[in-house]
């Protein structure tokens, strides 16, 4: 099977599904949600705090154990926790609507709290289902699809449903957008379930035996350099973008032209970046994509300091537009090759037998430290200037550069597969 007919096949097809469905959520929580509360002229500042309610996703870890040891009474261990949770995220969306942001805040507060509770757990089985689905040489094709229909999923809420806000009632568009669960429902009902390893037998077993098994698989100083591995990989390149919008005001460029201008160069580099790196994962394998992806993704951290080092504009030119779309275009190619790569790495790094707990352990270190450093990101720019703080972000993704000569050596993947 040639390398552009794999990406042709059923498990693709699912893993474009499995994207799709965990994606739309949360970009609703991103976009759709501060978008309503601000025309329904809610104080920024409150909109700002209900950030808090995405912790669900860096804390899944916690209660992926359940997932991993018990099933529901149908569809088994991994569909019947993608169906309950695929449910509930439809009938909460469509609630949500309902109720006044300006008399009824407490009520929406928590239900978009239970929405980012259901859709982390959706997560949860989603990436367990996936990682036992896919075969090893099919990871990172898998994956990239897998991202890739997740943030074309980002453009329901961000796109459509705004759209229709300005000719509908936002309880009709909460329920409409609610439907776009509906094709997640749908894959979860007709695929089969995997089965790759037995469920563990105890809930002592499930909480204790993914850290045992990944640290026996691994030996101890293996097991910390690729946790260490997952915190710094991709730290520069979260944190260079953490304050992208500010920045490029602060250069000069209107909200009009931002938004044109990353909607058309920030989007589709992204979505073509991580499916050719899927593509091409394949022919080379995860290791030297980490290490090519990487590269890509410390060098358009450079782009941001050439803009930064042409200084603010008084009037932007078609020039200047250029230059904007060049870096975010890079950035976004950069995004998207070092998800996928990322992702691939992490659903290798996983043991059939325990999925759901290890991959929500290993995604949650990817996001928690990042979620930390981008706090102090304002604090760094006040400090060192934009052109310095994007220096110090291009420094900060050197170690996770370094420590794949330890985690995934050049030469160290197996063979690729084979094409026939």
């Amino acid at each position: 099977m040639t390398v552009w007919r794999q990406l042709f096949t059923r498990r693709m097809l699912i893993c474009v599904f499995t994207g799709f469905a965990s994606g739309l959520p949360l970009y609703l929580l991103l976009t759709l949600v501060p978008a309503w509360l601000r025309t329904e002229h809610v104080d920024l500042r409150v909109i700002g705090l209900l950030t808090l309610i995405q912790f669900p996703y860096t804390w899944k870890f916690l209660w992926a154990p359940l997932v991993d040891r018990y099933a529901l009474p149908v569809l088994g261990r991994r569909r019947g926790w993608m169906l309950l949770t695929q449910v509930g995220l439809l009938v909460v969306i469509a609630a949500l609507g309902g109720f006044s942001p300006q008399t009824e805040l407490r009520a929406i507060v928590l239900l978009a709290t239970l929405l980012a509770f259901l859709s982390a757990t959706q997560d949860i089985a989603l990436d367990a289902y996936r990682r036992e689905l896919l075969a090893d040489h099919e990871l990172g094709l898998g994956t990239a699809v897998h991202i890739n229909a997740y943030r074309v999923a980002g453009l329901v809420p961000a796109s459509l449903s705004l759209v229709l806000a300005d000719i509908l009632p936002w309880t009709v568009v909460f329920a409409i957008t609610a439907l776009f669960m509906v094709p997640g429902m749908i894959m979860t009902l007709l695929v089969r379930e995997p089965q790759r390893a037995a469920a563990p037998r105890t809930l002592r077993q499930a909480v204790v035996e993914p850290f045992h098994e990944f640290i026996t698989r691994r030996g101890w100083r293996n097991a910390l350099l690729i946790l260490i591995f997952l915190l710094f990989y991709k730290l520069g390149d979260s944190m260079c973008t953490a304050l992208a919008t500010p920045f490029y005001l602060d250069m000069g460029y209107s909200k009009t032209q931002i938004g044109l201008v990353a909607k058309n160069a920030g989007l589709w580099p992204s979505v073509v970046g991580g499916l050719l790196g899927g593509l091409w994962m394949v022919k080379i394998g995860v290791n030297k994509a980490l290490w090519l992806f990487g590269l890509v993704q410390v060098f358009s951290i450079f782009g941001f300091a050439w803009l930064a080092a042409a200084g603010p504009h008084v009037e932007i030119t078609s020039v200047d537009l250029t230059r904007l779309a060049v870096v975010i275009g890079l950035e976004a190619l950069g995004v998207g090759l070092g998800a996928a790569a990322s992702g691939a790495f992490i659903a290798r790094a996983t043991h059939p037998g325990y999925t759901a707990t290890q991959y929500a352990l290993f995604t949650s270190l990817a996001v928690v430290p990042r979620t930390f450093a981008n706090a102090a990101t304002g604090w760094l720019v006040d400090t060192l200037g934009w052109v310095g703080f994007f220096f110090l972000c291009a420094a900060l993704a050197v170690p996770g550069m370094l420590l794949l000569f330890k985690v995934a050596p050049w030469r160290g993947d197996p063979p690729p597969h084979p094409a026939i």
